[in-house]
C-alpha cells in the first residue's frame, strides 16, 4: 500500500474517477456519489499528482484522474471506516479482484485500459506497433494533442519487448503530428516515470502528444 495517508473518502474519490474515466464536476461527485472534494483533499490529491482539478467559473471545480492517479489505483487502498466497515471490506475486495483476477482474464494490464471510453485496438503483432501506439494514445488522451505520459502508455504493451516498443516510438516520433518531450518538472518524476522514458536526441522523453 502506498504511504500517502489517503482517507477512505479520498480513496473513494480516486475509485470513482477511475470508473468514470472522464472529467467530472465536483457537484456531480457530490450529487451522485456523496463525495465533496473540499479544498484540503483537493490540494492533497493535486499535490500528490493523483487528481487534476480546474475551476470553471460559476460551475466550480472539475476533476480528472491524473497520470499518477492511474498508477495509484493499481495499488491497495484503505477503505476501513468504523461507520461503514462492511462497505469498506466490499470495496477492498472489489478492487483486489478487479486487479488480480479480472484484468488478466480480459487481457488488460491496467485500469486505464479497462475503463477507457475509447476503443482499444486488440493486441497485434509487433509489426503493427506504430498503429497500436496511436490507438493506445487515443484511449488515454482527453483530446488530440493532450500530453500522455509514457508511464501510462507502457502497460498497453506488456506483451511486447521494451526494445521493440522503444524502436516503434522512435519511428513514430518522426511523424509530423507526433511530439515527444521531457517532463518540465524533473523533481516530480518517479522511478516508474524514469523507467518508462525513451532516450531521443540526447534527452529522456517522458510525454507523448499526437494530433494536428
Amino acid at each position: 500500500m502506498a504511504n500517502d495517508d489517503l482517507t477512505p473518502s479520498e480513496s473513494a474519490i480516486l475509485i470513482v474517477l477511475m470508473a468514470e474515466a472522464r472529467e467530472i464536476a465536483n457537484s456531480e461527485l457530490n450529487n451522485r456519489f456523496g463525495l465533496d472534494v473540499k479544498k484540503p483533499s483537493r490540494d492533497k490529491l493535486n499535490d500528490l499528482g493523483y487528481v487534476h482539478s480546474v475551476r470553471k467559473g460559476n460551475a466550480g471545480y472539475f476533476h480528472t484522474l491524473d497520470d499518477k492517479g492511474w498508477l495509484r489505483v493499481m495499488d491497495d487502498f484503505n477503505f476501513i471506516n468504523p461507520k461503514a466497515r462492511a462497505l469498506g471490506a466490499a470495496l477492498t475486495t472489489l478492487q483486489t479482484n478487479l486487479r488480480d483476477r479480472v484484468l488478466p482474464r480480459v487481457g488488460y494490464t491496467s485500469f486505464s485500459e479497462m475503463f477507457s471510453h475509447n476503443e482499444i485496438a486488440p493486441r497485434q503483432a509487433p509489426s503493427d506497433l506504430e498503429a497500436r501506439l496511436r490507438c493506445a494514445y487515443a484511449a488515454l488522451a482527453a483530446e488530440p494533442r493532450a500530453w500522455v505520459s509514457l508511464t501510462r502508455l507502457r502497460p498497453f504493451f506488456a506483451d511486447v519487448p521494451t526494445a521493440a516498443v522503444d524502436e516503434a516510438l522512435r519511428k513514430l516520433s518522426r511523424a509530423d503530428d507526433v511530439n515527444l518531450v521531457p517532463e518540465n518538472n524533473q523533481k516530480s518524476l518517479t522511478d516508474a516515470d524514469r523507467a518508462a522514458a525513451i532516450r531521443l536526441g540526447g534527452q529522456d522523453k517522458h510525454l507523448l502528444a499526437i494530433g494536428v
